[in-house]
């Protein structure tokens, strides 16, 4: 088993008032030439968006775009006709394709929205851009994984243009839970949302991540109660 490791004050940092974000990988004005992508995750970005806050209409192409919201509740609207409001619970996911322009804006002048946001490579380029968004139950992630991103029809989940598989779980302290991968070769890019964990013998706290490579499968060990999130991705060709 390989791991690449990234601690929550190894992150790069943005600060623009209304927006403060933490670049897992490089993003914007910061860019770390050993930090680029892990296989096909190319982005992840923990963002935290002051009331009022929007990102003006911008484009994008080719990519498989995941938001997940923790707090507060974000506003979405497409050239696709995609429209809608996510919150805590909620995922969205955009396939820009050929392209498509897009906008968010928190939807409250008063309250901040948390979120995480990530970008993966496509597996089939210049497909017709797509948007869907879903809302799951929070209670269903309670010591197990509950997929919410995957390209298979038995996980029922949000469908993604790439063999890649987006899982959440929420486990007690002194619990331990196993990730098997959907597509064999994958790598899975773990974070803890909140609390800590082990694996092997390397401790990981709140915000931080591991990639792990050349496995199949992997134990981990709750030391505090934790919410995390798995991205499993095709390693090669990226």
């Amino acid at each position: 088993m390989k791991t690449t490791i990234t601690r929550a004050n190894e992150r790069g940092t943005a600060n623009h008032g209304w927006l403060k974000a933490a670049h897992y990988f490089s993003f914007g004005g910061w860019q770390n030439p050993n930090k680029i992508h892990f296989g096909a995750l190319r982005v992840l970005n923990d963002d935290w968006i002051a009331g009022g806050g929007a990102f003006p209409t911008h484009p994008h192409d080719n990519m498989e775009i995941v938001t997940i919201p923790f707090t507060g509740a974000l506003k979405h609207k497409d050239s696709t006709g995609g429209a809608g409001i996510i919150q805590a619970g909620d995922v969205q996911i955009m396939s820009a394709g050929t392209g498509v322009q897009h906008s968010e804006a928190n939807e409250s002048i008063s309250e901040p929205v948390t979120l995480f946001q990530l970008w993966v490579f496509p597996k089939k380029k210049n497909i017709t851009p797509r948007y869907d968004q879903r809302t799951f139950e929070i209670k269903e992630r309670e010591g197990k994984w509950q997929v919410v991103v995957s390209p298979l029809e038995t996980d029922n989940a949000l469908w993604i243009n790439q063999d890649a598989r987006f899982a959440l779980a929420n486990i007690k302290a002194g619990k331990k839970i196993s990730y098997e991968n959907a597509f064999k070769e994958n790598g899975v890019y773990l974070i803890v949302i909140k609390g800590s964990i082990e694996i092997g013998e390397v401790k990981f706290s709140e915000k931080d991540a591991v990639g792990i490579a050349d496995t199949n499968s992997f134990e981990i060990k709750v030391l505090e109660d934790a919410e995390l999130l798995a991205v499993e991705v095709p390693m090669n060709g990226f």
